[in-house]
């Protein structure tokens, strides 16, 4: 088994919200450098960031990343790391981190765990990270993302709804008696291998991927295994707004 591993952060400059969010400065630099720096604290061999927009690009390689400018046209941020794998030339067994450009709060040890959990096994080529529910009503946002795991970890299905369905404590509208224990919020990192990155760009959308709109559904539904290891808690979320950049500036002021 080995842990070296690279990350790949896809940063688009354009967003309806906060346009040219990568390089929006908080606590002293671009967003986008607090996300190359927690792939170095968590010890990556190789960083890119893959971006539409040539001044991310250039800012980037002035702080001393690599940075490669990547088609507009991929459906997804797993498209885009398939090209930079191929860009880069990089092996079919190299394990490659997917960083959202967009989070940089995201705890360093969490990024080494996607990678070491995917090198520890030979049954998935895809890992990604998972919390514990710890409020129920977090069970009925459909923004948070659900996922049912088999006994050994592996992702048995994601989704937007309330998965699993507590017939009994639903039914009597007890909330407050859910067994949380039951319940994991995805978190939306995945480590991959190059090999299974080629795979991936020859399938189509699947059916249930545009109704949940969650990509990982085209994984199984071409019955590839993932899988999810388990972290204490969900990191706090990305920045897709105004009050967000204010909350993040905030934290990382202290």
């Amino acid at each position: 088994m080995t842990s070296a591993f690279k990350v790949v952060i896809p940063a688009r400059y354009g967003s309806s919200r906060l346009p040219g969010k990568p390089l929006l400065v908080i606590a002293g630099k671009p967003m986008v450098f607090h996300v190359c720096d927690r792939a170095k604290e968590a010890g990556a061999e190789q960083i890119v960031v893959a971006t539409d927009d040539r001044r991310i690009l250039e800012a980037v390689n002035d702080y001393g990343f690599d940075s490669v400018m990547t088609r507009t046209t991929h459906e997804s941020g797993t498209e885009r790391l398939a090209e930079v794998a191929e860009i880069f030339q990089w092996h079919q067994d190299d394990i490659i981190v997917n960083l959202q450009g967009d989070e940089p709060l995201i705890p360093a040890e969490y990024i080494l765990l996607a990678a070491q959990s995917l090198a520890a096994q030979s049954i998935a080529e895809v890992a990604t990270l998972a919390a514990e529910v710890m409020e129920s009503e977090e069970i009925f946002n459909p923004n948070a993302v659900k996922v049912v795991l088999d006994k050994l970890n592996y992702a048995l299905y994601f989704s937007r709804a309330a998965i699993p369905w507590d017939r009994e404590g639903f039914k009597q509208k007890q909330i407050d008696s859910v067994k949380n224990d039951a319940y994991f919020r995805h978190i939306g990192m995945y480590a991959y291998r190059v090999s299974f990155l080629q795979r991936y760009v020859q399938w189509d959308a699947s059916a249930l991927e545009r109704i949940e709109m969650l990509e990982q559904l085209r994984i199984l539904w071409e019955g590839e295994k993932i899988l999810v290891a388990k972290v204490a808690k969900a990191p706090e979320a990305g920045i897709d707004t105004q009050e967000d950049l204010l909350r993040v500036e905030r934290r990382l002021a202290r």
